[in-house]
């Protein structure tokens, strides 16, 4: 049995959204993820990553860099993708270190190119680890059942065979060939709502650095509400998390269709809100902050 948390396509929703005036009778109310009293992810937790189909090995070390620099020493720029997993620690039960482990390479498509949930589910459950977050990516060039439709990606729990334990898994396609201008947004024209010009890549690839937001949004939804009962609004079949809550929002100023004031290299005109490790930066989402109940970002 596993439980599935999805991030949405709602870009192109929120492109479609009226703004509120300054004069609106009707005051909005804060945003407040509640607590569902279940287990959160801290502590010490090993990311062990599965390649479905084939990434390059600059493609595989963008991710990888990202996923160290959540937990990259304090010597990194500000401001920092360390920084911004920080936020994580406002969540109840103190701070989570992510780890990259094991990898698992998959260039020869196995299973096919069109997958289906129980596929996910089959690549999921190779790595049988306690405190531990399995992540599936799929390539370019794979199809997976509801992507680009309804959503991006998606986490959920799998059983341990061995002992029962739930272990967390994430699932993250890349969306270069079938809807960059959902799934990949800004970095490229959003399907409906103003066609404002989409943003540079900061590491020179839509289709991954796409999978950077949707990673980001879905690491954080994982390790605080990893199994349904965590912290989120809304119904538990389809939540806002700590992420998801906060879609469309990267800078300060953001407004539906606008992703808000970023950075912006000179040189490449690449923009990002965030330095990684090896020198890397990133476009990183805003994340709900307990403390302040507002969706917080880094610029």
């Amino acid at each position: 049995m596993s439980s599935i948390y999805i991030i949405a396509i709602v870009f192109s929703t929120l492109l479609l959204l009226p703004t509120l005036t300054v004069g609106a009778l009707v005051q909005e109310q804060p945003l407040v993820l509640k607590y569902h009293n279940g287990q959160l992810l801290k502590g010490r937790i090993t990311v062990n990553l599965i390649w479905y189909g084939t990434f390059t090995p600059i493609q595989r070390s963008i991710i990888v860099d990202f996923i160290n620099s959540l937990s990259s020493p304090a010597t990194t720029p500000l401001p920092s993708t360390a920084t911004w997993w920080k936020t994580t620690e406002n969540y109840k039960g103190g701070s989570s270190a992510l780890v990259v482990g094991k990898q698992f390479l998959h260039p020869v498509y196995t299973l096919g190119k069109n997958l289906k949930g129980k596929d996910l589910l089959a690549l999921a459950s190779k790595f049988n680890e306690l405190n531990s977050i399995t992540i599936v990516l799929t390539a370019k060039d794979v199809a997976v059942d509801g992507f680009c439709m309804n959503r991006c990606g998606s986490h959920g729990s799998v059983r341990n065979a061995g002992n029962g334990a739930r272990n967390a898994y994430i699932w993250v396609g890349n969306s270069e060939m079938q809807c960059p201008g959902q799934c990949a947004w800004p970095f490229h024209q959003p399907i409906y709502g103003p066609q404002t010009p989409p943003l540079v890549a900061p590491n020179g690839d839509v289709g991954v650095d796409g999978m950077i937001i949707n990673l980001a949004t879905l690491l954080a939804g994982t390790v605080t509400n990893p199994f349904n009962n965590g912290y989120f609004q809304g119904p538990a079949t389809a939540p806002l998390e700590a992420v998801s809550a906060c879609t469309g929002v990267f800078g300060s100023g953001s407004y539906p269709g606008y992703p808000g004031r970023v950075l912006v290299d000179k040189v490449t005109g690449a923009s990002y809100n965030a330095h990684g490790a090896n020198g890397r930066r990133y476009l990183v989402p805003a994340m709900w902050d307990p403390q302040s109940s507002t969706c917080k970002t880094l610029v």
